[in-house]
């Protein structure tokens, strides 16, 4: 994650090497922690929607060349997010055909991210995440291939908006969290109410650990993380966080 528009500055680096489940749970922790996610009230259930598909992320996995020694790439910046995953196109390919025509390059990767549902058909992975664009209200992403690499940009929704008010703003999840502990000291479960979830999500229970770790929150039971009785409280660096978080640029 850089500060601004280019690389001269990092604000935050973090790399994932576990197993491909694990992988992509704890990148798109990460990710949702770090870009908006905007809150849709549907009834009484809220829905939370980040503001570029979970899917270019899998995506980048599954096609992306397991030959090279280079990883997938995902750049934070402040007008836009680049996905860049290595190797071009499988022989055979068109930069034209991505979306419409699919050469798999890991059958068996892809036959597993299949059926763990992190995938559909064949081919619609790139057609998938331009139509999720679309209902998101964002712009496409543009994709650039060459030789060795196929990137994908996505402009971020908030570099395009004026005028528009702080309350309006989506936010992002960790930012969500630290808002319901400056209110009050809350267990999970208090925190997973806040969220609109029925109940304790796997990606609350990593988010608060991550702000555990970064020393945004702590606990109000010091040696005991798994008492009945366990809240969490905002720290003094999470409070200078969430304050920045509300400095209009």
């Amino acid at each position: 994650m850089f500060l601004g528009t280019d690389k001269e500055r990092i604000l935050d680096r973090r790399g994932f090497d576990s197993d491909i489940y694990t992988m992509l749970d704890d990148v798109m922790v990460y990710l949702l922690s770090k870009i908006n996610v905007e809150y849709i009230i549907k009834h009484v259930k809220r829905d939370g929607r980040p503001e570029l598909p979970e899917e270019a992320v899998v995506n980048a996995l599954a096609h992306r060349d397991y030959r090279s020694t280079a990883n997938v790439q995902v750049y934070i910046f402040k007008d836009r997010v680049e996905i860049v995953s290595p190797g071009g196109l499988p022989a055979g390919m068109t930069e034209a055909d991505p979306g419409f025509k699919s050469i798999p390059r890991n059958p068996l990767l892809f036959g597993m991210l299949h059926r763990m549902e992190a995938v559909e058909h064949i081919g619609s992975g790139i057609r998938r995440i331009r139509n999720l664009c679309l209902d998101y209200g964002v712009a496409e992403p543009q994709i650039d291939v060459s030789e060795h690499w196929f990137t994908v940009t996505f402009p971020r929704p908030g570099s395009r908006v004026e005028n528009q008010q702080p309350e309006s703003q989506p936010e992002s999840l960790d930012i969500f969290v630290l808002r319901l502990l400056d209110k009050s000291t809350l267990s999970k479960s208090d925190i997973s109410k806040g969220l609109g979830q029925k109940s304790v999500s796997g990606q609350l229970n990593k988010v608060i650990r991550r702000l555990l770790l970064d020393g945004y929150i702590e606990y109000t039971i010091h040696g005991k993380p798994v008492s009945r009785l366990q809240q969490y409280r905002i720290t003094t660096n999470g409070k200078r966080l969430l304050a920045d978080s509300e400095v209009k640029p």
